[in-house]
């Protein structure tokens, strides 16, 4: 009543007389406030909340609302970029996850990312370890460490012997990486389908993998290891490069995610410039998002900045993009979980059939 009585007097508040006059709405420019996220079980609440906070908490609730664009438009075509250790670091369900709900259309992925997915597959295991200890202890055990990720050495050489088991199978071969991962994909639906993987799962949804790195992997060892029998083992990384800027140019729009960066990320990257080499200016992705821990500063194509991109024509200026600095298995688990928590569901427009076709003499 007090408070009223000396606004009916035109009495000075005292707030007002400590403070002074408020800066006005017409005295500021026009922005956006930020929101102060509260805390939730609902992930999907979460990171939208985030979004309107700041740092690389709100890039990552932006990060979700471009994948969410990416999947409500029909003519995007969405291309993921792997990179990292995801796989011994625990991804696999996530990226699994990632291939039924078709939140991805094509993968372009390190060798050792897919070697790691089909020793899971297989039953070969990755275990629990620590940072801190002993690798000479390590390796007279037999023991490969990853961070604080073991896996046994044994295993691994297990799996290579299988691919270059396969690789003789098939032999001759001469083909693209993609066209020999689906071969390999089909060969594990078929005879270990009591487990999936992400290779395999791709198979069954028709997302081609290519790894253009091939031979910078355990499966390349695989390969060598035929090769040196005297087995007719040609995985031509030339072809990947064609097959992945053909699907680009052939998109009516294309979105990218970079996990990591690296070889996947230019590989994606470059297809832009080879569509303009070819008279094809493609104008840059449409959307792109990154998860990264790598910085600008070093010159490294990992922490290369979106903008930078620009200038080699690889995205627009009217791209709509975000890069997160985050580690990636932190990033994958909550942004997934906010894709399936708020529903986010692919819409599909009915599509030319691809050029992209099987080729190879395997």
């Amino acid at each position: 009543m007090a408070e009223k009585k000396r606004k009916s007097t035109g009495q000075q508040r005292e707030i007002d007389r400590i403070l002074g006059d408020p800066v006005t709405k017409a005295q500021r420019p026009e922005m956006r406030t930020t929101r102060p996220v509260s805390p939730t079980a609902n992930v999907s609440d979460l990171l939208q909340g985030m979004a309107q906070t700041g740092f690389q908490g709100r890039k990552l609730g932006e990060s979700v609302e471009i994948w969410k664009k990416m999947l409500e438009d029909p003519g995007c075509t969405i291309f993921l970029g792997l990179s990292g250790a995801m796989l011994p670091a625990g991804m696999q369900k996530i990226l699994i996850e990632m291939a039924r709900r078709r939140y991805i259309d094509v993968v372009v992925s390190t060798g050792a990312n897919i070697f790691h997915d089909v020793c899971e597959h297989l039953g070969v295991c990755h275990y629990l370890g620590h940072h801190y200890v002993s690798d000479t202890d390590l390796y007279e055990k037999g023991i490969d460490r990853i961070y604080d990720v073991f896996a046994f050495e044994q295993d691994f050489r297990w799996v290579d012997r299988g691919f270059a088991n396969f690789a003789e199978n098939m032999a001759p071969f001469r083909g693209s990486s993609r066209e020999f991962l689906t071969s390999f994909g089909e060969w594990l639906v078929k005879e270990v389908p009591g487990r999936e993987s992400f290779l395999s799962t791709c198979v069954k949804q028709g997302i081609p993998v290519f790894v253009p790195a091939l031979c910078d992997s355990s499966i390349g060892i695989g390969a060598l290891i035929a090769r040196r029998r005297g087995v007719e083992i040609d995985i031509d990384q030339i072809a990947d490069t064609d097959e992945v800027t053909t699907l680009v140019e052939e998109a009516e729009k294309t979105g990218v995610v970079y996990v990591g960066g690296g070889v996947p990320k230019n590989f994606i990257q470059q297809t832009q410039v080879i569509g303009s080499i070819h008279e094809k200016d493609l104008g840059g992705h449409d959307y792109a998002i990154q998860y990264t821990t790598d910085a600008p500063h070093w010159g490294g194509l990992s922490g290369c900045t979106f903008e930078e991109a620009i200038s080699w024509g690889k995205e627009s200026a009217m791209t709509l993009q975000v890069q997160v600095h985050v580690d990636a298995t932190i990033a994958l688990p909550i942004v997934v979980s906010a894709l399936v928590g708020c529903g986010a569901r692919r819409v599909r427009a009915g599509r030319k059939k691809s050029t992209v076709s099987r080729q190879g003499t395997g």
